[in-house]
């Protein structure tokens, strides 16, 4: 029963089978084998040979920031501000007075030493006048005296040493007129320091009048100016970075905010001396890294750029120089070792054996087989061969 079984399911089997034949070969006969049978030819990929640069570069991040910058913070010891002279966005010049402190106090002091001064300087012309006429009267009595005429040679030394007690009065004087012209002297540097002034040329970029203040002065800037001077851009690379950049190396800058927008720039710095701790990065298995800082000047006109946007950088390490080449994938070799690309020239492919140089992970130097302009066959496959006809391409910019 069980073989009578299993022999019908095997007949319905072979049934369904030959079934699904009969639809399929019908569907062929039926006209449909030809579209299923066409191979649409794929378009041959070219790129023209054209000098590039192939030298090596190096990716970093940075920030914006200005050339150089001022934060004033108020001093306790000055007292309560008087004035504010400058608003936000102003344009400012070096020495140009930001804000003044209250100096009541220092005029009256200061009122008071230039009286204290003229008084102890009238006390000097009086006694340089009485000093004067001592001399007078000396003279005049050393030569009754030669005369044997009214005076003595005791009269001299008396009237000789009252000068000398004189005038070494006089000198007392003359250091009290210093010590007040000192005191002058120091109450107008006061009043001057009173005076908050910008020491760069640059751009009022904050003005905050309601800064908290404490015992030790604020926390926070109560101005803060920005130079005027084109931006630059700081950052920290690796010790494997560091180590190849150089002063002088340009740079390509891609601030994040803007999309397909670059500026140029030149390497300014890379320090000798690690920032904070040996980073946490693992490179390549290798335990932690130490990052150095570094400054790049942005020699492009930096008025679209603010303070504080993060920016890409590319470190271009071999210069501008540029070199006829062709991408990697254009590359093939023969049995014997013979590197060659195809050119696509009058619809035909030409086999060029090629002389290779310098390279970067997309292209290679091109020294001898191919000109600049001509087309190369971008990932050819081993089908192509010497004068094969190419009835349709696209060309990759």
């Amino acid at each position: 029963m069980k073989k009578k079984k299993a022999w019908i399911w095997s007949l319905g089997i072979v049934a369904l089978v030959g079934i699904f034949a009969a639809v399929y070969f019908g569907f062929i006969a039926d006209g449909s084998s030809e579209e299923i049978g066409e191979v649409e030819e794929m378009p041959v990929m070219v790129q023209q040979v054209a000098e590039r640069e192939l030298g090596e570069s190096i990716l970093v991040t940075g920030e914006v920031v200005p050339e150089d910058e001022q934060k004033v913070y108020l001093d306790p010891e000055n007292g309560e501000v008087f004035e504010y002279l400058v608003e936000e966005n102003q344009q400012v010049k070096e020495g140009d007075v930001l804000f003044t402190y209250d100096v009541s106090k220092i005029d009256a002091e200061f009122g008071k030493a230039v009286r204290e001064r003229d008084l102890v300087q009238k006390r000097l012309n009086i006694e340089q006048a009485e000093i004067t006429e001592f001399g007078k009267r000396l003279t005049e009595m050393a030569a009754k005296v030669k005369k044997n005429e009214e005076f003595t040679e005791q009269d001299v030394t008396a009237l000789s040493k009252e000068k000398v007690e004189f005038e070494m009065q006089h000198e007392g004087t003359k250091s009290e007129a210093a010590s007040a012209q000192e005191a002058i002297n120091e109450l107008a540097a006061m009043k001057e320091g009173m005076s908050v002034v910008s020491k760069i040329n640059g751009v009022v970029v904050k003005v905050n009048k309601n800064v908290e203040k404490s015992e030790t002065g604020t926390s926070e800037p109560v101005i803060h100016i920005i130079s005027s001077e084109p931006f630059n851009v700081i950052g920290t690379m690796s010790e494997f970075d560091a180590v190849k950049i150089l002063p002088g190396q340009e740079v390509i800058i891609r601030p994040k905010v803007y999309k397909d927008r670059e500026w140029k720039g030149l390497v300014e710095s890379v320090s000798q001396f690690p920032e904070g701790e040996s980073a946490g990065d693992d490179y390549g298995g290798g335990g932690n890294v130490t990052m150095y800082p570094f400054k790049v000047g942005i020699t492009d006109e930096t008025s679209e750029l603010r303070q504080g946007f993060h920016v890409s950088l590319e470190v271009n390490l071999s210069g501008a120089e540029k070199k006829l080449s062709v991408p990697h994938m254009a590359l093939m070799m023969d049995e014997e070792g013979v590197e060659y690309v195809y050119v696509l020239d009058s619809g035909l492919l030409q086999k060029r054996p090629i002389m290779a140089g310098d390279m970067n992970d997309e292209f290679l130097e091109i020294t001898e087989g191919v000109a600049a302009g001509e087309l190369v066959v971008i990932m050819p496959d081993e089908m192509m061969y010497d004068g094969m006809e190419v009835a349709s391409f696209d060309e990759i910019e």
